[in-house]
């Protein structure tokens, strides 16, 4: 993907004061996933750096060459924090974070792999002023695919709607984006997967589901108990991920296979065609 930014004044870069990272990074959104991914990935003993309003670990105990940054929130940030992470040697970028609901298929602790993400944000248009959706990478989907099963984790997969705005998702827009078959909505994803692209890097996602707007009301799950098991499932995963040999990925299931555990339940992006699918 050719962006305008490859003419940036101001670029990331590698300086001799920069860390030198491995291929993978894992991006977390939030403070409390950011802990529970330091305790399984091995950044326990690791204080970080600062990087920007961020911090990033490097030293893991468990996985050498492995990065974990967070938190952050909204697309402008993940990005800055990914441009810098590639800038430093990452070629694969995880993403853990939340989302809500804003269809009936998603509930509350559910995890969700996005296939896609429907561009609602201004960062993207930056990279790819053209575009009105971004894709995961699919062998990194397939692998995080992967390693969901492994420990035993259902998960929904789908498009999701990727807003600047959250206290503007009001019932026409959010009908609009379930439309074009967004399953949930959430702040960062679209943007992610544009600029990895852009970079020639490749980013997939992993949410769970904190809240649910699909009945066109509010209903937030972030005391829900379920809620609190699917980010410890979703940490899990990730460390499963960070530990599977590249490459080492299952197939995804076709549209509407069963959502027991180990299995995966996709939703594709239905109803109304999407030119830019």
């Amino acid at each position: 993907m050719k962006s305008a930014c490859r003419e940036a004044i101001v670029r990331p870069a590698r300086t001799s004061r920069s860390p030198r990272l491995g291929p993978l990074a894992v991006m977390a959104a939030t403070e409390p996933d950011v802990a529970l991914l330091r305790a399984e990935l091995g950044f326990a003993e690791d204080p970080g750096r600062p990087l920007h309003i961020s911090r990033l670990y490097t030293a893991s105990t468990r996985i050498p060459g492995l990065a974990l940054a967070g938190p952050l929130v909204g697309a402008p940030h993940a990005v800055m924090l990914a441009e810098n992470l590639i800038a430093w040697g990452s070629r694969e970028i995880v993403f853990c974070g939340w989302c809500g609901a804003v269809s009936p298929r998603a509930g509350i602790g559910d995890l969700l792999l996005p296939t896609a993400a429907l561009i609602d944000e201004g960062t993207s248009r930056h990279y790819a002023p053209r575009r009105r959706r971004s894709a995961a990478d699919p062998a990194l989907r397939g692998r995080l695919a992967a390693s969901c099963r492994a420990v035993g984790a259902a998960a929904l997969c789908g498009a999701v709607w990727t807003t600047d705005a959250p206290f503007c998702e009001t019932p026409s827009r959010l009908t609009a984006f379930r439309g074009r078959g967004a399953l949930a909505v959430e702040m960062e994803c679209s943007a992610l997967f544009t600029v990895c692209a852009a970079r020639e890097a490749a980013a997939a996602a992993l949410l769970v589901v904190s809240d649910d707007l699909s009945g066109l009301t509010w209903r937030p799950g972030f005391r829900d108990p379920r809620f609190s098991r699917g980010r410890r499932l979703a940490a899990r995963a990730v460390a499963a991920f960070c530990r599977l040999p590249p490459g080492e990925a299952g197939p995804i299931p076709a549209p509407g296979a069963a959502g027991a555990p180990g299995r995966l339940r996709r939703a594709e992006d239905a109803a109304t065609p999407d030119p830019e699918r």
